[in-house]
């Protein structure tokens, strides 16, 4: 069984098909993860719990997903020094702006590192990249990956141009 390394937390079932790509991402590079269901609206308690208790639960990075008043990141990061990385998620009202502006709009001493508006596979590359810091294997499967995506472009290209 994979030592977890990743929380993954989203604000609501509603964010669980966007996350499942982060959660893909993250195993296809070999990395544990956890998902739960947390909103920093809703259940703050238990939001506030969480981020205190990740680091001695063995977590090494936190993610949170979530949309509209998307503070379920800035809530992470405020209850841990674990690197928290945003996922704005997009929403109905003003296409994830919202969302954006509340993740990565941080008060000095508190950061999100935030990816784009939906970008569950980049906040998993990103927490990969934080872990492969003090991991070779990780570095070296990181690059595979990269190594991956550039032979399919090159193969899209082919099949385009036959």
């Amino acid at each position: 069984m994979k030592q977890k390394k990743v929380a993954i937390i989203m604000g609501s079932r509603s964010d669980l098909a966007e996350v499942e790509k982060t959660a893909k991402v993250l195993s296809d590079l070999g990395i544990g993860y956890e998902m739960h269901i947390i909103s920093a609206h809703r259940t703050p308690d238990t939001a506030s719990g969480f981020a205190q208790r990740a680091e001695a639960e063995g977590f090494d990075v936190i993610i949170a997903a979530a949309g509209k008043a998307a503070h379920l990141a800035g809530v992470m990061a405020a209850g841990t020094v674990l690197p928290v990385i945003g996922i704005p998620m997009k929403t109905g009202d003003l296409g994830g702006m919202d969302s954006l502006l509340s993740t990565v709009q941080m008060p000095k001493g508190v950061p999100v590192a935030t990816v784009a508006i939906g970008g569950a596979e980049n906040a998993a590359i990103l927490a990969a990249q934080i872990l492969a810091c003090s991991d070779n294997g990780l570095r070296a499967a990181l690059k595979e990956y990269r190594k991956k995506m550039a032979e399919e472009v090159a193969e899209a290209d082919r099949e385009l141009n036959k």
